[in-house]
């Protein structure tokens, strides 16, 4: 099963928009949702899932989190899930008027 990093980074972004606020997707769930249950298949697409999200995160488009944490997303190990992008310091400027 031939799958694009455009179909990965999709599917990414649409679980984690159905998300509650401060929850995030398991990567097996992104896998499971291109290539269904057959776990042989799903389990390949685990590296570029991986890689998408890292990409994503260092885009501000989302975050790597690890026992609810926001994560550096180049120096992670272990089980980890994909989140919202983390909130920008200091939010919106005020507005001078």
């Amino acid at each position: 099963m031939k799958v694009s990093n455009e179909q990965i980074e999709t599917t990414m972004v649409e679980l984690i928009a159905s998300l509650p606020p401060g929850k995030g997707v398991d990567p097996t769930e992104v896998a499971r949702a291109i290539a269904g249950s057959d776990e042989k298949v799903w389990r390949l697409l685990m590296v570029p899932i991986r890689a998408v999200a890292v990409k994503l995160a260092d885009d501000g488009r989302a975050s790597i989190l690890r026992k609810g944490r926001i994560v550096d997303p180049h120096d992670f190990k272990g089980v980890y899930r994909i989140g919202a992008a983390a909130p920008v310091e200091g939010g919106a400027e005020a507005d001078p008027s």
